[in-house]
């Protein structure tokens, strides 16, 4: 006679998230406050190395945040995902929520996923980096990613020219994707009056709106500020990894 299946605890049934305050890790932590998906947080310190871990490659060979378990994956099983745009697309096809069900709109928010994935971030990135982080300040690198953290806030302002949200009425995964990275600009570098961003008035309105939901706010705060955090075992393994 085959044995009852072993019902699976509590925890066991939470996505497990791997992440660090940073622009990208807040796209998936707002997102899950945002789908009211049960998740536990672990904190991935860059300082320390984690991200190089054994235990963190077992997740994402990449070595980047943020990343997930999903103890229930498309199979029933534990599935790992990582890119945290590829994270946005899995929790809302695995919701049915944060897309459009009308075909055109579900693909108009995709592509400015995908904007946002293959521009903003890296773009902004690098404005961050060559204005804050580098050892040296190189007037032509900081110029030329000034102009085009401003080109793209152009782009953005346009799109969002008569529009609640970057696609429409309806919030979705293009947004979530988007505004941690906007509001980022002065979060992390302090770059408001720099770059004028008071003139792009739609954009203003915009991450004003998007900031104001309460799940934006929730998961603004994850992760809390405490120690470093060891991930759970990665599903399969025996033995607990260590950071």
């Amino acid at each position: 006679m085959a044995q009852p299946e072993a019902k699976k605890s509590k925890s066991e049934e939470r996505i497990q998230l791997y992440t660090l305050g940073t622009p990208n890790g807040f796209k998936v932590s707002v997102a899950l406050e945002e789908l009211g998906l049960a998740y536990d947080t672990h904190v991935i310190s860059i300082k320390n190395g984690d991200q190089f871990s054994d235990a963190f490659k077992a997740v994402n060979p990449n070595s980047k945040i943020p990343a997930i378990t999903d103890p229930n994956g498309p199979d029933g099983k534990p599935f790992n995902v990582i890119e945290s745009g590829a994270i946005l697309l899995y929790l809302a096809e695995k919701t049915g929520k944060l897309l459009p069900s009308d075909q055109r709109r579900k693909w108009e928010a995709v592509q400015w996923l995908f904007w946002q994935m293959a521009g903003v971030g890296p773009m902004f990135g690098q404005f961050g980096h060559f204005t804050v982080y580098a050892p040296e300040k190189l007037p032509y690198a900081i110029e030329r990613y000034s102009k085009e953290v401003r080109r793209l806030l152009t782009v953005l302002d346009k799109q969002l020219e008569g529009k609640t949200f970057i696609v429409g009425d309806e919030y979705t995964v293009a947004d979530i994707a988007v505004w941690p990275w906007v509001d980022g600009l002065q979060r992390f570098y302090k770059a408001h009056d720099a770059l004028k961003l008071a003139e792009f008035a739609n954009v203003v309105a915009w991450l004003d709106r998007c900031m104001a939901r309460p799940a934006s706010q929730r998961g603004l705060a994850v992760p809390a500020p405490t120690p470093a955090a060891t991930p759970a075992p990665t599903p399969g393994q025996d033995t607990q990894p260590k950071l």
